[in-house]
């Protein structure tokens, strides 16, 4: 006994010397975690700011819960400022100095590919929420990046899979004899979906007519709505943040340019509210291909407890924002934070020992969410080391949406579609050539 008690004495005097108490034996660390977004410039108001807010409150959540194994989450949140560059000196700050656990967020793909490289080669971990090209991941190999969210490859093939299914029944014509136009910004998000429509819509017979991208900063595009008058598309698939897709809708405007359909692939396109403000009553009937704003699923076919958590986002949602229109990007920041906090961290402290990279690496690879498990409805399963897309969720898939009466309905795929599909535009829209 006068040993052990000697030992406990020796014990408190080197935690003494170290600068802590004997109150804080046994006491959780936090878990501390970098958050980047952008909160100002073009991409705030294209998605970053509403998916930024969306994790904020998971995070709220799951403090008032009691944490995590005890454990509080700490978050510093950063402003990439839709910049690549602040984005990585961010990412760099907050892991070198800041000393985070990991690194979450990030909206931007133009920002997500080198972050990820660069957190990957430093061994760090990164849990990207929103951005969605696939080249972050595509033969990357990367070990210690993991997204539970959808890819580009998968937003090409949606549009395309949307378009030949209807393409007799709507727009009486066959998919071989359907004119498509593909038009993107030409960073990695862009480039992405793109090449996505482009090898699944030939791969239906369709026509594509015309593929180009263009810099989302440039200050004029009449020369590609000129190149898509002579093209005389049926059909444009679009890939754009903004303002670049207000100046390509307006100049479209002013050379007279006409369509049938437009189906627009998340970022600016999945902001109702700024697509209203921006193109009045000609907003209704844009397609938009994203994953899934969750209060448009019926909670049945979610596991039970999710449509709860659902309407508890929504409601913080509008408390903050005010606003009545509560976009996908909302959706996509609060679920890839609550799968993390819910899944992966309380098996990493509980199984491997804490929040380093490895134990985080170790905990993400045992991921195994069915479908329905999650506030958009995919499961959630990382193809594993040695898969081209290693890291990346293999359960994830988008939907196809359209606006209609201020609303938001999915249009596609079938089974979950809440309106027959609006196709092509009514004869009452600007861009109509009906």
């Amino acid at each position: 006994m006068i040993k052990q008690g000697l030992r406990i004495r020796t014990l408190v005097a080197a935690l003494a010397a170290a600068g802590l108490s004997t109150a804080a034996i046994g006491q959780a660390k936090d878990v501390t975690i970098g958050v980047i977004f952008d909160y100002s410039g073009p991409f705030a108001a294209g998605g970053s700011q509403a998916a930024g807010i969306g994790t904020k409150i998971a995070i709220e959540m799951i403090n008032e819960r009691g944490g995590v194994e005890g454990r509080k989450i700490k978050a510093t949140y950063a402003d990439a400022q839709s910049k690549t560059e602040v984005a990585i000196n961010e990412m760099t700050r907050l892991l070198d100095q800041d000393k985070v656990d990991l690194i979450m967020g990030v909206y931007s793909s133009a920002q997500c590919v080198p972050m990820a490289q660069k957190a990957d080669s430093s061994k760090k971990f990164m849990w990207a929420n929103v951005c969605v090209a696939s080249a972050v991941f595509k033969d990357k190999k990367l070990q210690y990046v993991f997204r539970p969210q959808v890819h580009s490859d998968q937003f090409g093939e949606a549009s395309c899979t949307f378009l030949n299914e209807n393409a007799k029944t709507k727009l009486k014509k066959d998919p071989k004899d359907l004119k498509v136009a593909i038009i993107y910004e030409d960073g990695p998000y862009g480039t992405g979906v793109a090449a996505g429509n482009d090898e699944q819509c030939k791969k239906y017979g369709m026509q594509v007519v015309m593929k180009e991208g263009y810099s989302a900063t440039a200050p004029d595009l009449s020369s590609l709505v000129t190149k898509l008058r002579r093209a005389r598309a049926d059909v444009i698939l679009h890939t754009g943040y903004n303002p670049d897709i207000t100046l390509f809708w307006r100049q479209s405007r002013e050379q007279g340019l006409k369509w049938a359909a437009l189906i627009g692939h998340g970022a600016g396109y999945g902001q109702f509210d700024k697509l209203k403000e921006a193109f009045g009553k000609d907003a209704e009937h844009i397609f938009n291909v994203d994953p899934v704003a969750a209060q448009l699923l019926d909670a049945k076919s979610l596991a039970p407890g999710l449509g709860a958590l659902t309407q508890e986002m929504v409601k913080r949602y509008k408390a903050e924002t005010k606003a009545e229109q509560v976009p996908p990007h909302t959706s996509m920041g609060f679920n890839q934070t609550w799968i993390f906090l819910t899944d992966v961290l309380p098996r990493a402290i509980k199984k491997y020992g804490g929040t380093d990279p490895e134990a985080l690496r170790k905990s993400a690879l045992e991921t195994d969410i069915p479908i329905g498990g999650t506030i958009q409805g995919y499961g959630v399963k990382f193809f594993p080391p040695g898969h081209a897309m290693s890291g990346q969720n293999e359960r994830s898939s988008p939907v196809v949406m359209q606006y209609i009466g201020d609303e938001t309905k999915i249009a596609w795929p079938t089974k979950l579609r809440t309106i027959d599909p609006v196709l092509p535009w009514p004869k009452s829209n600007s861009y109509s050539n009906q």
